[in-house]
């Protein structure tokens, strides 16, 4: 194998496209809490610190889900499934790079940010990968509190504290998780079900999902909104919030009732859509303090 495709493949463990959405919500809370734009040498440190800690993360849970990854259609390319990786080399690079992301943000940006970091990886990796994710229908619920320590991570990186602003950023995206993440188990259904992993959509149906989704994305939404008078967020966050908030629970609402009506659905449009979402709220997040008004 060459230098190039190995290193390509431990890229791959990391899981980078998780680690794009989760930088996508910590450099406007960092700008956030800043009230402006912070130090760029701190954003960059904590952004690169961040990118270690969720590739430690990825990594840890790429080698625990090894065995049904090799039964999972969507998970068959994986590092380790294709055997560009051995379990000795990505269960290594997972405790360096996880080891490493902690050192960095102890030295870059302050303990809090480090101690932060090292929850979130324990908990993606002991609480959702080992203990619930083959255990409970409410895995990616529970679960989805690992996706919400970047901004925690970041506020704490620029004030060395954390106040209720950087905690309803933090329940945003865990009522987000679960809209966001049940449309794709809903698209692979009989992958997690051929994998024995309890996703809501191999245990409850569709319909149970669809409801679901529309409960969460309400509740994103509402959540959405307690900013604006907590953090004294302006007139771009509240349009953005309101504008994107209203088209998201329509598309959750058109999921849903495609489902009861028996018709064909397609859930990844929600998947995405939600990814859109959430990227335009915090997108309005890092630039409502910049602006005058």
């Amino acid at each position: 194998m060459t230098g190039r495709r190995k290193l390509s493949a431990y890229l791959a463990l990391t899981k980078p496209r998780v680690i794009e959405l989760l930088l996508v919500v910590t450099a406007p809370t960092m700008i956030l809490a800043q009230n402006g734009l912070p130090d760029l040498w701190l954003l960059l440190a904590t952004l690169i610190g961040g990118a270690m800690s969720a590739g430690s993360a990825g990594a840890f849970n790429c080698y625990i889900d090894r065995d049904i990854d090799r039964l999972m259609k969507r998970t068959q390319g994986r590092p380790l499934v294709t055997g560009e990786l051995t379990d000795r080399e990505a269960l290594v690079f997972a405790y360096g790079l996880g080891v490493v992301s902690v050192a960095w943000l102890w030295l870059f940006t302050n303990w809090l940010a480090a101690l932060l970091s090292l929850g979130a990886i324990l908990l993606y990796v002991v609480f959702y990968s080992l203990i619930l994710k083959r255990r409970t229908a409410q895995n990616i619920v529970w679960g989805g509190v690992a996706g919400c320590m970047p901004v925690l991570i970041g506020w704490a990186a620029v004030t060395g504290s954390l106040s209720w602003a950087p905690f309803i950023l933090f329940l945003i995206i865990f009522l987000w998780t679960p809209p966001h993440y049940w449309p794709l188990s809903m698209k692979y259904k009989d992958d997690y079900a051929a994998a024995g992993v309890p996703m809501l959509a191999v245990v409850r149906g569709r319909a149970q999902v669809g409801l679901q989704v529309i409960l969460y994305a309400w509740a994103t939404v509402a959540c959405s909104l307690l900013l604006i008078p907590v953090a004294g967020m302006g007139l771009a966050y509240t349009t953005v919030a309101m504008v994107t908030g209203i088209w998201f629970i329509a598309e959750t609402h058109r999921l849903y009732s495609l489902t009861i009506r028996h018709r064909q659905v397609s859930p990844m449009r929600v998947f995405h859509g939600s990814i859109a979402y959430l990227s335009l709220l915090f997108l309005a997040v890092g630039i409502d303090p910049l602006l005058p008004f």
